[in-house]
């Protein structure tokens, strides 16, 4: 099994420079600097509920919007979740969570499978939460998935405060993360596929 699951990545464009430092096998320790104080509240919730060391530092052109510097930290995001968990030997490759807050309440799905796809069904109920685009969600997490390499399905089930909503995606994705990315000792370093490839 690999001993040392962390990464840093850069990514440096003429839009945003991105810098992602990340430990799978953490306690929740995290660092944000994005200039984007809502989405930082929800990186948080991944690091918190997936018990993964985070540190975002993140410069964009905020003055235009913010979809340049949400997307780019989606993609950097995915980057270093694929090259810290390295060969996939020994994860337990699925990981699922569904998560409630008040009336909301959201299922995440999540494979390693080495092929991006995306389902994100989330009928958000208000277009902001704390000054913040919450279509950006969505670009969010198709670069992580494109960068990741992984099958991801969020379903928001139900839900009336959009706060709310967001909430439940954002920690049942880390919880459903911290599942799939378990090493399983009966796997050794096996990789979790009838192909022998992820």
């Amino acid at each position: 099994m690999t001993s040392s699951r962390v990464a840093d990545i850069s990514r440096d464009t003429l839009e945003t420079q991105i810098q992602v430092s990340i430990n799978l096998d953490g306690t929740g320790q995290r660092a944000f600097d994005t200039g984007l104080p809502f989405l930082e509240h929800m990186l948080d919730q991944i690091a918190r509920h997936g018990l993964i060391d985070l540190q975002v530092k993140a410069n964009g052109d905020l003055e235009i919007d913010a979809h340049h510097t949400v997307e780019d930290i989606g993609i950097t995001l995915g980057q270093a979740i694929a090259k810290a968990v390295g060969d996939k030997k020994g994860i337990t490759r699925y990981g699922h969570s569904y998560v409630p807050l008040d009336e909301a309440l959201s299922r995440v799905v999540i494979d390693f499978s080495g092929r991006p796809e995306l389902e994100f069904h989330v009928g958000f109920k208000r277009a902001q939460v704390g000054g913040f685009d919450v279509d950006l969600f969505h670009e969010f997490f198709q670069g992580l998935v494109n960068h990741a390499n992984i099958s991801l399905h969020i379903d928001c089930l139900r839900g009336e405060n959009a706060h709310h909503q967001v909430e439940t995606v954002f920690k049942a994705f880390g919880r459903a993360l911290r599942m799939a990315l378990t090493l399983d000792p009966r796997m050794a370093d096996v990789v979790p596929s009838t192909k022998g490839t992820l």
